[in-house]
């Protein structure tokens, strides 16, 4: 653990490599692969990648996604997590001292001020759906959901986005579970919580996939995933699985930087973000298992519901199937749990710096930046309800700062960093970073990380923009 350098003195990367970063190194590489996959997991796995799969034709969607994370995610996972390492601070101090080693221009330093802003921003709105999920926990262990039609639970539904004051209560009991955790540190708090939390989420998993097997239709959510039927597939589909495949590691948001800076400097970069990127795509994939055996064995329920379907069509089926109101207190954990592990990394770059550059405590950064991610978030809120009619160039606060960050922000760090580490950092120091890595499949990704993966990204943020633009 480093002890005694300078958190804002210029990094000596060998010399980092060896000392570790000023917050702590992870216990061991395992730690970091948890850690990581947690930050991917969230969300986007479990609600959102079985409805965008659903609407995109199943298994030729999910075989264009996989294809998109090989190509285009991995490789730019694999650029975020070696300059973290090679830097050793937060992802702002990182770039800034990478550009002066290696003579970029300083206009590189976007990356690590637009990664940390996004995990913010983005953070503001993720506790409030997290919050919605932490809520259905307590609907379903009250028995809410008991026999209900899918009129009664979409009433539901919309009776909780009306009730600000119950929005704001789950949203802040979420944010304190985040705040909590990172104010721990590395060790006692983001480490750990990924040691406890990933394989709790794993159990879960596997326990409602049983529940899938034994009360609804696993065969057909098999057939559905992994049949290819390349008919349905559209140009759309395919932009949609890019859009997705990069969203889901945590690219662009400073997360993977940051916990790259704490990665223990005798473990391969590439075996380690290929773990994650396994265990990440592996959780989506039973979570489309367990959800659309559940859809299937329910007529009624329409497998492309859209986002509706965690929150309206699935209470419907788990309030109507034995043992269903058991599981669906299962699913609801899991989503937590997920969101939870997710939040922590969108918060930890922005304390790391603050700690960093600014003397603050951990507790004290901790607190502060979570004090405003909850005030912001309050805009989110209210956007469901008091603030329904308030559009800025036609989007709500929420349907803005959505926007902002994952069509805009997170696409164009993704691109800055392809660029900045496959055509500006001296070629030496990344090889020295990657040194414990196979030779050849480190010039591989070069090439990729140099040619593919910024147009494949720039393809993502085109058409995130273009439809909103005509």
């Amino acid at each position: 653990m480093l002890k005694n350098s300078h958190p804002e003195a210029p990094s000596q990367n060998n010399k980092n490599n060896t000392q570790g970063s000023l917050h702590g190194t992870w216990a061991s590489r395992w730690t970091f692969i948890l850690a990581a996959t947690g930050s991917a997991v969230g969300l986007g796995n479990i609600w959102k990648f079985p409805y965008i799969a659903g609407e995109n034709g199943g298994g030729a969607f999910v075989l264009v996604y996989i294809a998109c994370i090989a190509i285009v995610a991995l490789p730019i996972m694999v650029a975020e997590v070696t300059l973290g390492r090679m830097g050793r601070q937060s992802p702002i101090n990182t770039i800034r001292n990478l550009i002066k080693e290696s003579g970029a221009s300083k206009s590189f330093g976007v990356i690590g001020w637009m990664g940390v802003s996004a995990g913010l921003m983005i953070l503001s709105y993720y506790s409030v759906i997290a919050g919605w999920a932490l809520n259905y926990i307590e609907y379903m262990i009250s028995g809410v959901f008991q026999d209900v039609t899918a009129e009664q639970a979409g009433t539901i539904f919309d009776d909780l986005m009306k009730d600000k004051n119950e929005l704001i209560f789950w949203q802040s009991l979420f944010m304190l579970m985040t705040v909590v955790v990172v104010m721990c540190g590395i060790h006692k708090g983001l480490g750990l919580a990924s040691q406890i939390l990933m394989p709790l989420l794993f159990l879960l998993l596997i326990g409602l996939l049983v529940f899938g097997y034994q009360q609804g239709d696993l065969t057909g959510a098999f057939n559905f995933l992994f049949g290819f039927n390349f008919g349905s597939l559209t140009w759309q589909s395919v932009l949609v699985a890019l859009g997705h495949a990069f969203f889901t590691l945590s690219i662009g948001m400073g997360a993977m930087m940051v916990y790259g800076a704490y990665m223990p400097s005798n473990t391969g970069v590439f075996s380690n973000v290929l773990m994650v990127g396994v265990l990440d795509t592996l959780v989506a994939l039973i979570a489309g298992l367990v959800i659309f055996s559940i859809v299937f064995a329910n007529p009624s329920i329409e497998s492309s519901a859209g986002p509706g379907l965690m929150f309206v069509s699935l209470p419907v089926a788990f309030g109507n199937m034995l043992g269903g109101l058991f599981f669906g207190t299962i699913f609801f954990v899991l989503v937590s749990l997920a969101a939870w592990s997710s939040s922590i990394s969108l918060i930890e770059p922005a304390v790391a710096h603050l700690v960093e550059s600014k003397g603050f405590s951990r507790i004290t950064a901790s607190l502060l930046l979570g004090m405003v991610t909850w005030v912001v978030g309050l805009g989110s809120v209210f956007s469901f309800n008091i603030w329904t009619e308030v559009k800025i160039a036609g989007f709500n606060f929420f349907e803005l700062i959505d926007f902002i960050t994952a069509n805009i922000m997170l696409p164009l760090t993704g691109i800055f960093v392809a660029i900045f580490i496959g055509w500006f950092v001296k070629e030496k120091m990344v090889q020295e970073e990657l040194s414990g890595d196979n030779q050849g499949l480190s010039c591989v990704w070069r090439w990729t990380v140099r040619y593919i993966s910024p147009l494949a990204v720039a393809a993502v943020l085109i058409m995130g923009i273009y439809p909103r633009m005509t």
